[in-house]
């Protein structure tokens, strides 16, 4: 199971699956150094667990010639990364300040409680907020960067679908 020229959906979902799979091992290790992802972070990683899932699923069709089912796949994978540009586009800009995130995200208050819980519940519990980047890394935070990578793994989905024939 090479990939070659005449293969390009296999190419496609090899390259995507590389690519999706070190993004998401780059997000764990962030992780492991001490930077706890925020609400919408774990969001943006869900299109990376399904385009990897596909990818791979995409690959196998691809390498015993079942070029339909893999081109289905690239099409499924091109429109899982581009929901992931909307998440990561959205993410931004709660960084950037354009709009505001989610409740959730800004260390909001969401019932009143007496004096003293609260002053516990602080003691407790500290929020990662969306709308500030925890790391950048060359000028971009990580949001950004997954806006770039998704946008890429589409664009490689949906050359390998654009690519592929069926048969």
């Amino acid at each position: 199971m090479f990939a070659s020229s005449r293969n390009p959906a296999l190419v496609a979902a090899l390259a995507a699956l590389a690519v999706a799979f070190g993004a998401i091992a780059a997000a764990w290790i962030i992780e492991a150094m001490g930077y706890i992802p925020c609400e919408l972070c774990l969001l943006g990683r869900k299109p990376y667990y399904i385009g990897i899932a596909l990818a791979a699923l995409t690959a196998v069709a691809a390498g015993r010639g079942q070029a339909g089912l893999a081109r289905a796949g690239l099409a499924l994978s091109a429109l899982t990364f581009v929901a992931g540009v909307g998440i990561a586009a959205y993410h931004s800009g709660v960084e950037l300040k354009f709009w505001p995130g989610p409740a959730e995200c800004a260390g909001a208050v969401t019932q009143n409680l007496p004096a003293k819980d609260f002053l516990e519940q602080l003691k407790r519990i500290k929020p990662v907020r969306c709308d500030e980047a925890a790391l950048r890394i060359f000028g971009l935070s990580l949001a950004e960067w997954s806006v770039l990578i998704s946008l890429a793994l589409g664009g490689v989905s949906a050359w390998g679908f654009r690519r592929s024939r069926t048969g």
